[in-house]
C-alpha cells in the first residue's frame, strides 16, 4: 500500500476529529450573534467533550447491553463515513472499499443504531425521537442517494474521490443538474443533522425534538461519544457538499504534497458554509412534524430534476 496514501487518510481522519467541534462552535457561535445574543465561546464543543469524558456513566435498570452499545457503534459508523469521503485529498485507501451508496448505508446503520437504543430503554421520549429520527431517514436517504447518483453521472463512477477528480479536472463550468443538487443536497443537510428548520438543537421541548430525544437518556462517555458522533456527521456533510460542488483545492491523489495547500482552503470554505448555515438557521422557523414530509419530497424532487437534467441535456 501507498504510504502517501496511507498518510492521506490518516491526516483525513485526524483532520475530521478535530476540527468536527470546531465547526459546531463556529455555527453556535454566528447563530447566537445574528440573533443578538452572547453566544458560546468557540471552543465550548471541547469544553463540553472534556466534561463528559470525565463525568461517571449512568445507565437505567432496564437498560440491555445494546444501549452500552450502541455508542460506539455510532461513533465508529460516522467516523468510516467521513472517511471515505475526500476533505483534503482524494488518494484515500478506503474509496476503493466503499462508494456513494456504501457511504449512504453507513449512515443509515448509524441510525438503526440510534433508534434502537432511545426505544431501548422504554420511555416516551426515546420512543417518540427514534420514530420520527426514522421517518427522516426514511425521506432524507433517497434524495441523498439521487443526489449522489447525479454527481455520479458526471463522473462516471459512484466513488466519491473518482467523482471529484473527474469534477476537478474539467473546464469551470456551471452544470444544471448540479445546482439542483446543490439545493437538495442543502436541504437533506440540514434534516440529517437535526437542524433548522427540521428539528432545533438547543431544545428540549417533547412536543418539537427528535435529536435530544434520542441521547436524553444517556450521560457520561456515552453522551460524549454521541455528542462528538453528531458533530462528525456535520462535518462530513459539509466536507461531502463541498467535494461534490466545490471541489477546487483537494489535492489529487498523484500529489500527496499538496495537502498542505488543502487544509487551509478546506477550513476557510468551512468557515463560509458554516456561516451560512447559520444565516439559514437564523432566517427560518422550525417547521411542524407533519410538515418535514413535505420538505424532504421536495429535496427528493430537485434532485430528481438534476439527474433528469443530466440525462437529457447532458448538462
Amino acid at each position: 500500500m501507498d504510504l502517501s496514501g496511507v498518510f492521506a487518510q490518516f491526516l483525513a481522519i485526524l483532520t475530521t476529529m478535530l476540527l468536527a467541534p470546531l465547526l459546531m462552535g463556529w455555527i453556535n457561535q454566528w447563530r447566537a450573534w445574528l440573533q443578538n445574543r452572547s453566544g458560546p465561546g468557540l471552543m465550548q464543543p471541547y469544553r463540553v467533550l472534556h466534561k463528559l469524558f470525565n463525568k461517571e456513566v449512568v445507565l437505567a435498570e432496564t437498560a440491555s447491553p445494546l444501549f452500552r452499545f450502541a455508542p460506539y457503534a455510532i461513533f465508529s459508523c460516522i467516523l468510516l463515513a467521513s472517511a471515505i469521503i475526500p476533505t483534503l485529498s482524494t488518494g484515500l485507501p478506503l474509496s476503493s472499499a466503499a462508494d456513494a451508496i456504501a457511504l449512504v448505508g453507513l449512515f443509515a446503520l448509524a441510525r438503526v443504531f440510534i433508534a434502537l437504543a432511545a426505544m431501548d430503554i422504554g420511555t416516551a421520549f426515546g420512543t417518540i425521537g427514534a420514530r420520527r429520527e426514522m421517518l427522516v431517514g426514511f425521506l432524507a436517504e433517497p434524495a441523498l442517494l439521487t443526489v449522489l447518483f447525479s454527481a455520479s453521472l458526471i463522473g462516471q463512477s459512484t466513488a466519491l474521490t473518482t467523482i471529484v477528480d473527474s469534477l476537478t479536472q474539467k473546464k469551470f463550468a456551471i452544470y444544471p443538474s448540479l445546482v439542483f443538487a446543490g439545493i437538495a443536497f442543502s436541504f437533506v443537510l440540514m434534516a440529517e443533522n437535526a437542524r433548522v428548520p427540521v428539528d432545533n438543537p438547543a431544545t428540549h421541548l417533547e412536543l418539537t425534538m427528535i435529536h435530544e430525544a434520542l441521547i436524553l437518556e444517556y450521560s457520561g462517555r456515552h453522551l460524549a461519544l454521541l455528542e462528538w458522533a453528531a458533530s462528525i456527521k456535520l462535518f462530513a456533510y459539509s466536507a461531502l457538499g463541498l467535494a461534490l460542488f466545490f471541489p477546487w483545492g483537494i489535492a489529487p491523489g498523484d500529489k500527496p504534497w499538496a495537502m498542505l495547500f488543502a487544509l487551509p482552503i478546506l477550513m476557510i470554505k468551512l468557515a463560509v458554509g458554516g456561516f451560512l448555515i447559520a444565516v439559514v438557521e437564523t432566517l427560518s422557523a422550525k417547521l411542524r412534524i407533519f410538515r418535514v414530509p413535505e420538505y424532504l419530497a421536495t429535496a427528493f424532487l430537485l434532485a430528481v430534476i438534476g439527474m433528469l437534467t443530466h440525462i437529457l441535456l447532458g448538462a
